[in-house]
């Protein structure tokens, strides 16, 4: 269902939102009265959170409580905060920092990563992705013992895929180097320039081992394929003081969820449009992340997909995140551009 609040009604979920960010502690209707909403009697008000409670943009924790904001509550408070970010607000100094590495887009997106848990006390987050065809460097098969082989592929960049396949039959190493080496002879070229030539290669020299080969090829196929993805983390040692983070059981998970390369893939999916993305508590599609928010900019640059960002609680200060990414991610594609000059 759509809610079309009153003016009142945005100013009074708004002021919850600001309040419960700055103090941690849920909002009573006597101090917006006070401190926001200067004029409204507390009655007033209070019936207003009423309402705005059976809408779901705010909730009780319990029942003699003020309101915290809920998901809801948090998207009508980030939508404002985006439509007036200024990046010129923000120090230069880290800027500073940044524009002094010398190692690349990679590099400046490592450095980024730990600039932001370091600015925002959150877990910065950097990606890069390649958005031209992928091409590899080198492949290996590695006979692990009855129909199990581990296929190593090396892509541009030294980014390196790892899987297990399991086939239908067992297959000898010599099979596996013989379909290495064929394989390694297109070092460099694009996927699709190699497929073709390889499956007539498998037809008409491996008929005894088609299947097997051809499940290979599959595999490998699907790495070609997806978007080869470099994920950089920052520092998770400020989260632990948060207050919102004292639950050891949840920020473990959170942990271990920003270490699955497969997770954080998906998460980076998630804001790979271009611009400034916000994925908040129950919009994420994670269980880890369902109390938690993703604040992330994209761009292309150099050819490259680009993404940087910072994880943290719902009860997150979005305005000095997204106006930090929104001067971080500007100087890493001015920096790429003089490179490219």
């Amino acid at each position: 269902m759509i809610y079309l609040l009153t003016e009142r009604q945005s100013e009074v979920v708004l002021s919850v939102v600001y309040e419960y960010i700055r103090s941690g502690e849920s909002v009573g209707s006597r101090t917006l009265s006070k401190r926001y909403l200067i004029g409204h009697s507390s009655a007033t008000i209070r019936n207003e959170m009423s309402d705005l409670e059976e809408m779901g943009f705010l909730k009780q924790t319990h029942t003699s409580s003020g309101r915290v904001p809920t998901t809801l509550g948090y998207r009508l408070y980030v939508d404002s905060v985006l439509q007036r970010v200024d990046s010129s607000k923000h120090s230069n100094e880290w800027v500073k920092a940044l524009g002094e590495h010398h190692k690349g887009i990679e590099g400046a997106l490592e450095s980024a990563s730990d600039i932001l848990s370091r600015i925002s006390n959150y877990v910065g987050v950097a990606a890069i992705t390649p958005l031209d065809k992928v091409k590899f460097q080198r492949v290996d098969f590695v006979r692990l013992g009855d129909k199990n082989v581990l296929m190593l592929v090396v892509l541009q960049a030294g980014l390196v895929h790892q899987k297990v396949i399991n086939l239908s039959w067992d297959v000898t190493q010599e099979y596996l180097d013989d379909l290495s080496r064929r394989i390694n002879f297109f070092a460099d070229c694009e996927w699709t320039e190699i497929k073709k030539s390889l499956k007539t290669y498998i037809t008409q020299e491996l008929l005894d081992y088609k299947s097997a080969c051809t499940a290979a090829l599959s595999e490998l196929e699907g790495i070609m394929l997806s978007p080869s993805m470099k994920v950089f983390t920052g520092s998770m040692s400020h989260m632990l003081n948060l207050p919102d983070f004292h639950d050891l059981s949840r920020i473990q998970a959170l942990f271990e969820f920003l270490e699955q390369e497969e997770g954080m893939a998906e998460l980076v999916k998630s804001c790979s449009k271009e611009g400034m993305n916000v994925v908040i508590g129950e919009e994420n599609e994670s269980p880890a992340m369902k109390k938690s928010a993703l604040v992330a900019a994209s761009t292309i640059c150099n050819g490259q997909m680009t993404m940087i960002g910072v994880v943290g609680p719902e009860r997150m200060n979005y305005e000095k995140v997204i106006t930090t990414i929104d001067r971080v991610l500007r100087t890493i594609v001015l920096d790429s551009e003089g490179e490219v000059e």
